[in-house]
Formats: C-alpha cells, structure tokens, sequence
C-alpha cells in the first residue's frame, strides 16, 4: 500500500506540471510555426486537409508527415502541413488552427501539443463544421470526429514488463536495491501522462520492492539537447540501473548518453525508433522500444477526413493503433520488421 500511495503522489507531482507555462528553452518565446507547406502536388478541384504536428524536427513526426503525404497521393486530396518546433508549445498550433481555417481547410489532422488548453479551440473549429481527426494524442474534448492513436495506458505498461523483463537479464536480482529514472516529453500531453501512469500501474504490482523509481522525473519539453541534459543528470544517481523514456526524443536522450559513456549496465526503454536506440538493441546493450504505427495514423486520418468530408459518420471516436516491442530477440520477428518500414 505504501508504494501505491507513493506512486500516484509522484503521478499527481508530474501532472500537475502541466498547468506551468514556462517554455522549454526557459524564456518567453520559442521559434514561430511557418506556413503551411504543400506535402504533395497541389490540384485544383480536390479537397484539401491540413495536418498540424507536434515537432517539426523530430524522425516520429516525420514517419506522421509521410504517411499523410502518402495518404493524400492514394486517396486523391492536397495536404498541407506544419507544426510546432517544441512539444509544449501549444500557442503556435492555436494559430495554425486559425490559419487552416482562415485558408480554407475542409478538413484538419492535429496532434495536439496541450490537451487542455487547446480543447476550446478545436470545439470551435469543430463547431464551424470542419472534420477534426486527432491522430497520437487525444484533447479533453468530444468534439472532433475520430482519434487514431495507441492506447497509451497499455502501452506504458508494456514498458513497464519490458523494463523488469530485461533488468532481470542484465542480472539485477529481486534483492537488489537499485533505481530508474525517468524522462517525459511535454507534460502536458495526455499521452505522455497516460503511458507514464501505465508505467506506474504495472511497476507498482509486479517490481521487486527494493527497486525503485526516482522521483526526480525529467521533463525535456521534446527538446533533445535537453533530453541529452536530462539524462546526464540522472547518471549521476549511484544505484541507476534502468531509464525509461516515454516518447522518442526522451529515448533518443538517453540512448546518446549511454552510448557515450558506455554504460552498458543501464537498461534502457523508450519509445519509438531512431538511430540512437537502434544503435542500442543492435550493440552490446540492454535496449528496448515501443514502436507504434504512427504512419497510419496520418495515412488513415486521411483517409477518413475525406470520407466525413463527402458525408459518412464514423462509428467510433477512437482507435487504438497498437504497438510492437523491439529488442534483441523481437527485431527480425516479421510484425516488426513490417512496421520499420515505415520508422
């Protein structure tokens, strides 16, 4: 009971750091959205979809851009795109949303960067009658017509079975008194926060009592020099032996350190895929990722989009788009590689 009670007081602490302002680079201003850029040949007389991302620069969102470019190509529409360059920067995608509207949009794919905070402007735009698909992250609202994205509470507690399933074969005992860190993306993400309570959910009922959680959790506002920052710090606590990232620039932050300092005692579980963690699960570490199919989030929120467009109702309001753990012994598995094809 003890540890329940400790686990949902660290969850509250992380939850209620989404109300802060505070930007990631610790001033008042980030980097402005730009313009909407066409993702594929621009025709007149089709529709046109406007996807909105969470960082421009980052290879998950990237794999998101594809699959809407892909999705606009095979479903005949034009896609425009653009997106924030920080995850929490939610003020810059409230004006993108005015801007797709402003321009025209007949439909609009976001990912949300602020659950709550941008919950009033997608009612708005949701009430103007344009289709709103929220793709990866889901908003604190019922107006918008369809969300594909992994069931992120399971997902967490996935990460979490991995994580005491690989401590366990780098030879940590249930004796063993040793700490895992932890790093979030944007705090106020509802994504992040479910997979970190998954996390939590699993860990609190099924890891040894000796092992535990840091209660300094890192948050890096998906900035990856911070990620990197962030990680370093957490390497200074003697007993660490496990970190868990919960989004993509959170693991490409850890595996960077401990590729760097070679501490191939550090198991590390993250999500998604980069250069960085598969570095890790094919070297001589102790490395795992969740990998979600984000390509058809994008690639079928398109597709849909243009079918609420031309009249039909969706059945349903969310759509979990399953995930596929990749380590050492799951990488050539056939359902993994699959879906690296599009990561």
């Amino acid at each position: 009971m003890k540890r329940i009670t400790i686990v949902l007081t660290i969850i509250l602490f992380c939850l209620s750091l989404s109300g802060c302002s505070k930007r990631a680079d610790g001033e008042q201003s980030v980097r402005t959205a730009p313009d909407f850029k066409p993702l594929n040949s621009i025709e007149d007389g089709r529709k046109n979809v406007y996807l909105i991302v969470k960082n421009l620069e980052s290879s998950y969102w990237n794999v998101i851009i594809e699959g809407a470019k892909d999705g606009g190509d095979e479903f005949d529409c034009n896609v425009y795109y653009s997106g924030s360059y920080v995850e929490s920067d939610w003020e810059e995608q409230y004006r993108l949303i005015d801007d797709a509207t402003d321009a025209g949009a007949d439909a609009i794919l976001l990912a949300p960067d602020d659950s709550v905070r941008l919950s009033g402007k997608i009612d708005e735009t949701y009430q103007k009658g344009i289709p709103i698909i929220l793709i990866d992250t889901i908003a604190n609202t019922d107006n918008y017509d369809i969300c594909y994205m992994t069931d992120n509470l399971i997902a967490g507690q996935k990460a979490a079975e991995e994580m005491i399933s690989q401590l366990k074969k780098s030879g940590v005992s249930d004796n063993d008194s040793i700490q895992v860190g932890l790093q979030l993306g944007a705090v106020s993400s509802q994504t992040i926060s479910e997979r970190l309570a998954g996390f939590f959910k699993y860990w609190s009922s099924n890891a040894p009592e000796t092992w535990e959680i840091i209660s300094d959790i890192k948050c890096n506002d998906g900035v990856l020099e911070k990620a990197v920052e962030c990680a370093e710090d957490l390497l200074e606590y003697p007993r660490l032996r496990g970190v868990f990232g919960t989004n993509n620039c959170s693991t490409s932050g850890f595996a960077k350190v401990i590729k760097e300092h070679e501490r191939k005692d550090i198991v590390v579980v993250g999500f998604d895929y980069s250069e960085d963690i598969a570095a890790l699960i094919n070297g001589d570490y102790m490395a795992a990722t969740i990998l979600q199919r984000q390509y058809y989030m994008s690639h079928t929120g398109i597709e849909t989009a243009l079918k609420i467009i031309d009249g039909e109702n969706t059945d349903v309001k969310f759509v979990d788009m399953g995930v596929v753990v990749v380590n050492k012994d799951t990488i050539n598995q056939t359902e993994v590689k699959e879906t690296l094809l599009h990561n």
